[in-house]
């Protein structure tokens, strides 16, 4: 019965039946796909004409009037330019203390230039943790299909903003270096040096594959292959829905014997938006992830309401069970919080998490995000 709610939970999201974006809620609520507001065609990094629009005048609770201050994210015709500044506070609870600190997230500075209307290149650099991101998009295949080739997040399920989900890359030890803040390979500095493909092969559905390379040692292993089918219908005007799977094949080195074994992992997400209203989860197996012969299943169910112009409450599910086939070693956590953007590309996202365990000890926490984007 291990993990059956769990599964039920994910069964119901597919019945009922999400669009993924930078923050996928947006696009669930308004339908369209990650090219609406990215240059990206699987979302993130630099955002196009309509999403810099976007977050200028549409999220934000108070936008700058044009009369008194003239913006704009191009550089002459054909550049665009954007960054994204993080950080945080942190407060963690133990049973003998309660700790506090700051800690600096990411500084990335990014670009887009536009060879002509079908090709264009876009950059990333993060500066406090050193890592660059550049790769060429062609849209030169019919029915806008493209080809990405260089350095780039591989598109695998829901790919939300806060890589402490488990589904993403999980807490890092940042919190709570106690070996069960376990999470996917798909932390913020996760990359790939290779070749995607992106299909749509109709209105409605993208089909991505890529192979590439996540290491910067040559001939040590063989590449990852990824790939990922996306729905996206619009029922009505005020109803959208999202549903899909992701497969990743890939090679892990693990740490006991400094050997690569091979890994699997799976995944299928769903959700749907209604109004002011989004919810979406996401379930992934992983064969072989933490320890040959055995399955680690990730979870992630996010809910989602626009109180006000400006003003999201959030409440997320995260489960990690690193075992199939030990008891009492999967660990949950809550998270409660908000989402507030008081002024044109600036956003601070209080949040609580309660964090669940056998045996339970004293590990809540609290943090407060202040990001600033352009």
């Amino acid at each position: 019965m291990k993990g059956s709610l769990f599964t039920l939970i994910v069964i119901f999201l597919f019945v009922s039946a999400a669009e993924t974006f930078s923050l996928p809620r947006f696009s669930l609520r308004m339908g369209g796909t990650c090219m609406d507001c990215h240059s990206n065609p699987t979302g993130g990094i630099i955002r196009n004409d309509g999403g810099w629009s976007f977050g200028k005048n549409v999220l934000a609770l108070v936008s700058p009037r044009e009369e008194n201050v003239k913006l704009s994210n191009r550089i002459g015709e054909n550049i665009r330019f954007g960054f994204d500044l993080r950080a945080q506070y942190l407060m963690k609870q133990t049973d003998s203390t309660t700790q506090t600190d700051f800690q600096r997230m990411a500084a990335s500075l990014y670009a887009d230039v536009d060879f002509s209307d079908d090709i264009n290149a876009i950059t990333r650099f993060d500066y406090l943790n050193a890592i660059w991101e550049g790769y060429v998009v062609a849209r030169i295949l019919p029915n806008n299909s493209y080809v990405k080739a260089g350095v780039f997040t591989p598109n695998f399920g829901i790919r939300t903003d806060d890589h402490t989900a488990y589904t993403r890359g999980g807490d890092l030890g940042v919190l709570f270096a106690t070996g069960r803040d376990q999470g996917l390979i798909y932390v913020p500095t996760y990359l790939e040096t290779g070749l995607e493909l992106g299909a749509y092969i109709s209105d409605i559905a993208l089909l991505t594959a890529s192979v590439g390379n996540p290491r910067n040692q040559l001939f040590v292993t063989d590449p990852t292959y990824t790939t990922s089918l996306q729905f996206f219908p619009m029922v009505s005007d005020n109803f959208n829905l999202f549903f899909g799977g992701s497969f990743v094949n890939l090679k892990k080195r693990r740490i006991t014997t400094g050997s690569y074994e091979n890994v699997n992992m799976m995944g299928g997400f769903a959700g749907f938006g209604f109004r002011g209203f989004t919810l979406m989860g996401e379930y992934v197996i992983a064969n072989d992830f933490i320890v040959n012969d055995q399955k680690s299943t990730a979870l992630m169910v996010e809910a989602a309401y626009r109180l006000m112009k400006g003003l999201e409450a959030i409440a997320r599910l995260d489960r990690f069970d690193p075992s199939d086939k030990a008891a009492k070693d999967e660990f949950t956590r809550i998270v409660f919080g908000f989402e507030f953007f008081p002024y044109s590309f600036i956003e601070i996202r209080p949040q609580y998490r309660i964090q669940m365990e056998e045996p339970k000890i004293k590990n809540d926490s609290f943090v407060l995000q202040f990001h600033f984007y352009y």
